[in-house]
């Protein structure tokens, strides 16, 4: 029988990913209140959407782009600002539905939309590219392909991304079962502002945070 034993420094990514993706950032709290204003299955399309924009921006960062923003204050702002407009986007049109006549509004969004949504809000935000760029090379073997290790050390992260993004999701699911009596236009008003709150928090915050 064949044993494959992990690397130290593999171990030592492996535990950082972890550590990195279970703390909370503007991705998990854009999924925890796109669950509870939506429901699970809403919550589960946006991670999958999230993870496909982080291994976007992680090739990016595997080819070289974030250099780019890197060494450009005006790309990086570009992008980072497109990025908080559209949760300001985002924040407004839930305002609007809430104030709309009950009868004008519109039944569960399909999840495809969330899909869509939590996609742009991980491609919009350079931060992650910044992070790829900085974290990846602490464990690429220079005797090898760092494009290769890279692209593979970008998708063991978002992996394990998306699990700890799953719990938190399910532990928002289960808030919300609990507090489901909230009224749905009060419900809306939370969601509105707190995407608009997330939407100037990107637009402010400096350029360490990725997640």
């Amino acid at each position: 029988m064949t044993h494959y034993a992990i690397s130290p420094s593999l171990a030592v990514f492996l535990f950082a990913s972890l550590l990195l993706a279970i703390t909370p950032g503007p991705a998990v709290i854009y999924l925890v209140t796109r669950t509870l204003a939506q429901g699970r299955g809403a919550g589960l399309a946006s991670i999958a959407g999230v993870a496909l924009g982080n291994l976007g921006n992680a090739a990016a960062a595997s080819l070289g782009l974030a250099a780019l923003f890197a060494v450009s204050a005006r790309a990086f702002t570009v992008v980072k600002l497109a990025g908080a407009a559209y949760l300001l986007y985002l924040g407004v049109r839930e305002l609007r539905r809430a104030g709309a006549p009950r009868s004008a509004r519109s039944g569960p969004r399909p999840h495809s939309r969330a899909f869509r949504d939590g996609l742009l809000v991980a491609l919009l935000n350079p931060k992650t590219a910044l992070f790829f760029a900085a974290f990846l090379p602490q464990f690429v073997d220079p005797a090898g392909s760092p494009l290769a290790q890279s692209l593979r050390l970008s998708a063991a992260f978002v992996s394990i991304a998306a699990c700890t993004d799953t719990l938190y999701v399910f532990a928002a699911d289960t808030l919300s079962s609990s507090i489901a009596g909230l009224e749905g236009r009060l419900s809306r008003y939370i969601t509105g502002f707190s995407f608009i709150a997330l939407g100037i928090f990107v637009a402010c915050s400096g350029s360490r945070a990725a997640r």
